[in-house]
């Protein structure tokens, strides 16, 4: 996840930066992490490792509200599902970033993704969604090359039993607003902290 809108002006009291993604759970969140931070990245302080479903966006701090009635209405329907991590892959030339590719859970999360782009949060894609986990973004060619190689035989396996509501703070992190768990009714979501405001950073999976 990145900053949503470039352009936002910084005195956006009522804006609200956010985004959808499942986290990756331990110990494959330090691992990514670690690797992120050794090559460089200058996001790996900002970002914690996730699938996202919703990438950054610029919303009113009024309709979160409303946001987030919607994902607890999407998460209840889904069980829980296995994503499978193997091997490097990357979308230059179209961005300069490589990742640790999905190799099963992918149609899941498509499914999920399309969800969670519906409603409030009806958004169009610049791009195919295309499900993964980065790891390293904005960095010189030679060391998105290494994170290439370094990541080739890359394996990881885990469950995902729901999906978080993320909110890019002042400092520029990103951190976990709620918790949306599968399989259960009603408005069952786990919010983070001090009502789930500008939590630390992480993810329950």
């Amino acid at each position: 996840m990145r900053a949503a809108d470039p352009a936002r002006p910084v005195d956006a009291v009522d804006l609200a930066d956010i985004g959808v993604a499942i986290g990756i759970p331990e110990p494959y969140r330090t691992e990514l992490q670690d690797w992120r931070e050794r090559l460089g990245d200058p996001n790996a302080a900002l970002i914690v490792p996730h699938v996202t479903l919703l990438g950054p966006t610029t919303v009113r701090l009024a309709d979160l509200p409303a946001i987030e009635r919607h994902l607890a209405h999407i998460a209840p329907p889904n069980a829980p599902f296995t994503i499978r991590l193997q091997g490097s892959g990357t979308f230059r030339p179209l961005s300069p970033v490589v990742f640790v590719a999905l190799v099963a859970g992918a149609a899941r999360c498509a499914t999920l993704a399309a969800a969670v782009r519906s409603g409030p949060l009806d958004r169009p894609l610049n791009f195919a969604y295309h499900p993964h986990v980065t790891v390293a973004h904005d960095i010189a060619e030679d060391g998105l090359d290494r994170a290439y190689e370094a990541l080739a035989d890359y394996q990881a396996q885990f469950e995902v039993r729901g999906f978080g509501l993320y909110e890019r703070g002042a400092d520029l992190r990103w951190r976990q607003l709620r918790f949306y768990p599968f399989g259960q009714q009603g408005d069952e979501s786990e919010p983070n902290g001090d009502g789930g405001r500008r939590a630390g950073l992480g993810s329950q999976e």
